[in-house]
């Protein structure tokens, strides 16, 4: 088997790092020596090494269902300023990164984790990664039922436990009784939605398998014909992800994610196996309780509990600072009863808030930065770390693409709304073929020299009627978009007052252009 994972995993489980943390954090002025296993063991308590920024490490804190206390959003911001840049990255799975850590800190951050009871186990490599859920579940009126009890219940199924913690590579999991497709289930290995037994109207899960974002193209989960109650949806999720380490695909890392197990065994063949394990019959699929559409949950919405609303603020391009996190806290507490919550789409939700409060929260100076109403250039934008501190990314793209999104904003006030999201390169961590647009960072040649471009991606979507975006420009290099974005947002018909070219400006229109190798892009006059 020519896969060195595989070998450092044989040789020792990557939990057992935790046995060594206080070894490895005397490497601090030495880092460069830590053995080549040891680093990739390091991503099993969430720790990464930072290729882009010698010495640094990431740390990725689990946060199950998105949820937040003020105490917790105070600790992290103390532990940003104290041992990292005061700088934090929200997640597309619903969890926070801090930046710039240096490898002696791991022991004492593990530690204050702890006391608030937060943990960075498992989020990274080949485990059970952050489960997602509404980020308004339990407050929801559009809700069928509360999902965030049922992912607890999994998660401590998985959490520290070697049965799980060696798995042929990640394993995303959603799990979410909203009906609003808030949570991108449809990329994931396992998705359960909202769905109501028709004969007695009991509601439970129907079950997806086999989605991807990444590892080549997105892949869209797909359906198992299977209703699942919620008393026993963590049972079967464990028996999806046990199936998965027993007979997932090893020999080579490109080709381990679960979709390449359904798609050679088959759907049918993959419920038989799971319904032996299972040790019974699996019910048939139900009625799919889900709208159509998606909702971001931000703004102000009424909960189910009367006289209380949340208040969903935007985060650009999904980056705060240690003094924004400390802001969150205090008004999280001054407004409401000190919980927030973190979505999908990097952003923040401030919930339980007496609606007779809502007024002095939207004057506080905080959410003219973090807005509740934003545009829609910037309400849709979703970016991955790029070059900043990630390795495999191609292009930088937290500034640009807030810079695009604010260009756009301002030339076009009245544009309707779109998603646009960036993923740096092919493994797709900014889930940008679910969206409106979506940007893959790629190198290209431009008069002779390797330059910074991305590939770009229309027409996805998840929920009910899921759908990859579709590639129609290749290569593009990024000095270009700027005349080229208003081409396609014009052909996407989301331009309801398209501006006028300034003097001397030269309108562009892109093309895709087919050969041999694929597309590519083309630019025309």
């Amino acid at each position: 088997m020519n896969n060195h994972i595989e070998t450092y995993k044989r040789e020792k489980d990557g939990l057992d790092i935790l046995r060594n943390i206080q070894e490895l954090a005397a490497y601090h002025d030495r880092w460069e020596t830590i053995e080549a296993s040891e680093r990739e063991r390091l991503k099993w308590i969430g720790t990464f090494f930072c290729q882009p920024a010698p010495g640094q490490f990431m740390m990725r804190i689990r946060m199950t269902n998105g949820q937040v206390t003020a105490s917790q959003l105070r600790l992290l911001a103390l532990l940003s300023r104290r041992f990292g840049n005061g700088i934090v990255d929200l997640t597309t799975r619903q969890q926070l990164e801090l930046r710039a850590i240096k490898i002696r800190d791991v022991p004492e951050i593990l530690e204050a984790l702890r006391g608030v009871d937060l943990t960075s186990l498992q989020t990274g490599m080949d485990n059970v990664r952050n489960v997602v859920c509404c980020p308004l579940a339990g407050l929801s009126p559009e809700e069928l039922f509360d999902a965030s009890p049922i992912v607890a219940e999994f998660t401590r199924m998985f959490l520290g436990n070697r049965a799980f913690s060696n798995l042929p590579r990640k394993f995303n999991v959603t799990m979410t009784g909203c009906t609003e497709n808030c949570a991108h289930a449809e990329s994931q290995d396992l998705a359960m939605t909202p769905a109501v037994r028709e004969s007695d109207g009991i509601p439970g899960f129907n079950v997806a398998v086999g989605g991807r974002m990444g590892s080549g193209m997105m892949k869209i989960a797909q359906p198992l014909g299977v209703f699942v109650e919620r008393r026993e949806a963590a049972s079967l999720a464990a028996q999806v992800a046990m199936l998965f380490r027993d007979e997932g695909f090893r020999e080579q890392r490109a080709r381990s994610r679960l979709s390449f197990l359904v798609e050679d065994w088959g759907v049918e063949r993959f419920k038989q196996v799971l319904q032996g394990r299972w040790g019974k019959l699996l019910e048939k699929a139900q009625r799919d309780a889900r709208l159509t559409g998606r909702v971001d949950h931000l703004g102000v919405r009424r909960q189910k509990q009367p006289g209380m609303v949340s208040v969903g603020l935007c985060v650009p391009a999904g980056r705060l600072s240690a003094d924004q996190l400390d802001e969150l806290a205090y008004l999280s507490e001054r407004y409401g009863n000190g919980d927030a919550r973190l979505t999908t789409d990097q952003n923040v939700i401030l919930v339980n808030l007496p609606e007779p409060r809502l007024s002095g929260l939207l004057s506080e100076p905080l959410l003219q930065r973090l807005s509740p109403s934003p545009h829609h250039f910037l309400r849709g934008l979703v970016t991955c770390t790029g070059t900043d501190y990630c390795k495999l990314a191609q292009i930088e793209t937290k500034s640009l693409g807030l810079r695009l999104a604010k260009e756009m904003a301002r030339q076009f006030p009245d544009a309707s709304p779109v998603t646009m999201h960036w993923s740096g390169c092919s493994a797709g961590c900014g889930n940008h073929q679910v969206a409106d647009m979506g940007f893959q960072g790629v190198k290209a040649q431009m008069n002779g020299e390797a330059t910074e471009a991305v590939s770009i991606f229309v027409g996805g979507r998840s929920g009910v009627n899921a759908k990859s975006g579709e590639r129609i420009v290749e290569a593009l290099p990024v000095s270009l978009l700027g005349e080229v974005l208003p081409s396609i947002l014009e052909n996407l018909n989301v331009l309801n007052r398209v501006r006028r070219p300034r003097v001397g400006e030269k309108r562009v229109l892109v093309v895709p252009v087919f050969s041999a190798r694929g597309p590519r892009h083309g630019v025309a006059p």
